[in-house]
């Protein structure tokens, strides 16, 4: 299990010819154990302490299932009863692939030389990057450990996705939970079985357990008794200091946003403004990173007038807040106080993630009451047809809306729930990759402003997120002509105008499917759809420069399928931003004078802002 032993001495009774200074060194190295040991067991209870009082302030346990998961594994529990053949099947190929695998190890145990060639079992899980270190490879018992975690794992999700028939959501969503179930359960996620743990425990004689522990303490009272895992050094970043650095000005704002725009960085400007609708689930600064990603930057570098929402970061306040809140409250009126701020009569929307799914409903909206201020719309991974919406839908639930009851109370719901749901869909990368580096080997995590944006959640206004989920994810009224705003029943098929449609091939949380399901139903549209390579974050904030991914286009759009669709489709190497730069230049308008921020409504304070600033661990 590599170097654990630290050479045959250490650890043990000086022997004859042992030098007296060594046995003092092998007494020092004993009570440097002992006393970090001893300290482990400290820390440790006060981490229990920590978590204990969290429990006691949350009320306890109240909801012992809260996702209702144990009514999704009856229903694959009785289709596993009804298909007893095939069940039967699955586990005798399983214990003979556990056979083929006791063989081998057994030979390496007894050290016959190995054909070198891997274990073919159909169905093994791929080995991530927590199996890199040479044991889990080199030493028998600790490859014998992964290969039957791996091989037991692919079996069960094999089962899971394909024993029987049963309701496409359904099997979603216990593919979901079976696949929490077992990342959590990878051998390197526990100390005696990871040997890069043992190794650096060894090697540093229990340091780095103090120093992980400290860290989960940390973590703990950030997240006041709840495990607020860090993915990056959270210092080491400020917004308006080293991200979010576009120069502007706040110059309107209202309790639900701030209107940001952002200086000329050319002498001419196109006459149609820009106006970002960001998602308030995450923070607006997603796209203005840091000046070699920002498309802010890229932008006014193109020389477009560009303003940004920045949400608030809801709490008590906000009790009172609704989805038409955010309408008329936020996104018209922030469209009212650009319109002034410019001169001109409209404008283009430009639309992210449920900021593309509020922009939507806004847009039908206007369309029915023949409102002209929208010249175009833009959305970027925008999902309006929620019929198959991804993993993120296995989480919603009417026993989830019935336990937002108590978030409605206080009116908000905190910004831990929507990170750990997030954090979920990813658990290996977002979880437990981080429990071993940060808690088990005592490494501080690097430094990475995507990741650090990533852990800047924010709240959600009760009412907002509860009408979210009941009337898009569980009843998806607006693909239906069933959402109701202010006395007009509005769909998808309400939208009308130039519209420049982005999905993401990879995409986890608006699988690119769905996306272009949505984009389908704009019957009264002139669409322009494409498929950019990567995800949600990447395949968006994805600048010319860096000459990454690709992405497809194609006219046609009568195809049912996204799949059928890219089969016809064109690819581009590289960034799509120059395309849509074409396409939006045709929709600005004439140039003129670069416009100085503020001219009109005032100045409020520089950009970032006092909102994008609050942040929930702090």
């Amino acid at each position: 299990m590599g170097d654990t032993r630290q050479g045959e001495a250490k650890g043990q009774a000086p022997q004859a010819g042992v030098e007296a200074g060594d046995a003092g060194t092998l007494a020092e190295q004993g009570q440097h154990i002992a006393h970090n040991m001893a300290e482990v067991f400290d820390i440790s209870g006060q981490i229990w302490q920590k978590w204990m009082q969290g429990q006691i302030q949350d009320g306890g346990v109240s909801h012992p299932d809260p996702l209702a998961t144990w009514p999704t594994y009856a229903e694959f529990l009785r289709v596993m009863w009804d298909n007893p053949r095939q069940v039967a099947d699955m586990t005798i190929d399983y214990w003979a692939a556990q056979q083929a695998l006791w063989q081998k190890s057994m030979l390496k145990w007894l050290g016959a030389k190995e054909d070198g060639a891997p274990l073919d079992i159909p169905h093994m899980m791929k080995a991530d990057k927590r199996f890199a270190h040479k044991d889990w490879s080199e030493n028998a018992l600790f490859e014998y450990l992964k290969q039957n975690y791996l091989l037991t794992a692919g079996y069960i999700q094999n089962a899971v996705n394909n024993v029987g028939e049963m309701d496409p959501k359904e099997r979603k969503k216990v593919a979901l939970y079976t696949r929490n179930y077992v990342e959590a359960l990878n051998p390197a996620n526990f100390f005696a079985l990871n040997p890069e743990v043992l190794e650096a425990t060894a090697n540093e004689k229990g340091e780095n357990l103090v120093r992980g522990l400290k860290m989960m303490l940390q973590d703990l009272e950030r997240g006041k008794g709840k495990l607020l895992i860090r993915q990056t050094d959270v210092d080491a970043f400020e917004v308006g200091k080293n991200t979010a650095i576009s120069p502007g000005k706040v110059i309107w704002q209202n309790d639900i946003l701030q209107v940001i725009q952002y200086a000329p960085a050319t002498e001419m400007v196109y006459a149609k403004p820009l106006l970002f609708v960001p998602p308030w689930i995450n923070k607006y600064y997603i796209l203005d990173l840091n000046p070699k990603k920002s498309m802010v930057k890229w932008l006014v570098e193109q020389g477009y007038s560009v303003f940004m929402i920045s949400w608030v970061n809801p709490d008590e306040r906000h009790k009172g807040k609704t989805w038409e809140s955010y309408m008329f409250d936020g996104a018209s009126a922030a469209i009212d106080a650009v319109l002034k701020e410019t001169g001109q009569k409209s404008l283009n929307l430009v639309s992210y993630c449920i900021g593309g799914t509020l922009a939507g409903t806004l847009s039908a909206y206007m369309s029915k009451t023949n409102d002209k201020r929208l010249n175009s719309t833009t959305f970027f991974t925008a999902q309006l047809d929620f019929e198959d919406a991804g993993e993120l839908q296995c989480l919603v639930n009417e026993h989830v809306l019935d336990m937002m009851g108590e978030d409605l109370e206080k009116g908000f719901l905190p910004a831990d729930r929507m990170a750990a749901a997030f954090n979920m869909l990813r658990a290996n990368d977002l979880i437990w990759g981080y429990v071993v580096s940060n808690y088990l080997l005592g490494k501080d995590p690097f430094p990475f402003d995507l990741l650090y944006w990533n852990s800047d959640s924010t709240a959600m206004p009760g009412l907002v997120h509860q009408f979210y989920l009941r009337e898009f994810y569980i009843e998806n009224n607006f693909a239906k002509q069933g959402l109701e705003v202010r006395g007009e029943h509005i769909s998808i098929g309400d939208v009308k105008g130039p519209v420049y449609h982005v999905a993401t091939k990879e995409d986890h949380i608006a699988p690119a499917p769905s996306v272009y399901r949505g984009a389908k139903e704009m019957k009264k549209a002139d669409i322009r759809f494409i498929c950019s390579g990567s995800g949600h974050i990447a395949g968006v904030v994805n600048p010319p420069a860096l000459n990454k991914y690709q992405f497809w286009t194609n006219a046609d759009m009568s195809h049912e399928t996204l799949e059928a669709w890219l089969q016809g489709a064109e690819e581009t190497t590289g960034s799509w931003w120059p395309d849509w730069d074409t396409w939006l230049k045709k929709r600005s308008g004439r140039q003129i004078a670069a416009r100085e921020p503020g001219a009109v409504n005032g100045v409020i304070e520089d950009a970032p802002g006092s909102y994008v600033r609050k942040r929930f661990d702090k």
